[in-house]
């Protein structure tokens, strides 16, 4: 699937992934620690993708 055709996914979502807490990952947001993420409307939205990079280049460790 390329970037134009992945899919949106919500903070729960992005929780579930991840493994943690959606509380966590807000968290993450206010105390900006670059998860990436971007805010369509009043929501935060997350892409697979851009996760699994975060994850993959070890930010995710400093948190």
């Amino acid at each position: 699937m390329n970037d134009n055709q992945e899919k949106w996914i919500s903070i729960d979502e992005a929780a579930e992934y991840l493994g943690v807490k959606p509380g966590t990952v807000r968290g993450w947001l206010r105390k900006g620690k670059g998860v990436p993420a971007h805010k369509i409307g009043k929501q935060w939205k997350f892409k697979l993708s851009e996760l699994d990079v975060w994850v993959k280049s070890g930010k995710s460790a400093d948190i």
